[in-house]
């Protein structure tokens, strides 16, 4: 199976936005690797979108593990020809209180967002300048590495080490002609919230179900919570020859909750 766009990678793409992404992309024309440590899930959406008539394998990784990455990217080029695109799209958050954060809370939220978006982005760089492919490299950050809150702080953390990442990688890979870029969700109602809402709730920082969401809306300038749809279009923006002078970014989509 050949795709003369070329090959894309999401990772965390069994669900949520890495899905919407994913499935996107394999609408215009890209090859799509489902990359995603629930290897089910992730086959199950690689199926969706072959039924739906895009092409799509999946393969099970993990972000921290540096040979799963690779393997994903061996995936993809025998695949597809070559790796055009890299978004570093896992993620998730524990919320703790702000004073009673642990070390091990710290170390399992930075090691899955930050070092996770590291290796991505090493390994696909080094694919991409290898077979001399002007690729992209895109990354999940998000408006809390932007701004803090204090029972995200590791989470905080890790999205804006996504955001220096973004940048030193942009610099390090602009003479091979690859562009880094990020983008920043703001609230997005997928099944990360509804974990969120039940830590908060078992945490004793809300005390009904879906207060969370709904306090942290209620500054949106654009008055609603985001949807995965909402977020895709900036993606496929920045895989595009239209983002091609672009690099070094973090484009926020949070209907205005972080004006910058």
């Amino acid at each position: 199976m050949t795709q003369t766009k070329g090959g894309v990678i999401v990772t965390g793409a069994a669900r949520g936005i890495g899905r919407a992404i994913a499935e996107h992309a394999a609408r215009d024309g890209y090859g799509v690797v489902i990359a995603d440590i629930d290897e089910a899930a992730g086959g199950t959406a690689a199926d969706a979108i072959t039924a739906a008539g895009g092409q799509a394998i999946s393969c099970r990784i993990d972000v921290t593990d540096r040979e799963t990455v690779k393997a994903a990217i061996g995936a993809c080029e025998e695949a597809y020809g070559v790796l055009y695109g890299m978004i570093n799209n896992a993620g998730f958050n524990k919320p703790m209180p702000f004073l009673e954060t642990t070390e091990d809370n710290w170390t399992a939220i930075l090691r899955v967002n930050g070092l996770g978006v590291l290796i991505g982005m090493q390994e696909a760089g080094k694919a991409m300048i290898a077979a001399g492919t002007r690729g992209r490299i895109i990354s999940t950050a998000s408006m809390a590495g932007r701004t803090g809150f204090g029972d995200f702080a590791p989470y905080c953390a890790s999205k804006a080490a996504v955001i220096s990442l973004t940048q030193a990688a942009a610099k390090t890979l602009a003479p091979h002609g690859i562009t880094v870029n990020a983008f920043g969700p703001g609230v997005v109602d997928t099944e990360l919230w509804v974990t969120l809402d039940q830590d908060l709730m078992e945490m004793g920082a809300t005390s009904r179900p879906g207060q969370a969401m709904q306090e942290f809306s209620a500054g949106i300038p654009l008055g609603r919570v985001s949807v995965p749809e909402d977020v895709v279009g900036t993606v496929d923006f920045l895989l595009s020859p239209a983002s091609a002078y672009m690099t070094g970014q973090c484009l926020m989509i949070d209907g205005g909750m972080i004006m910058q």
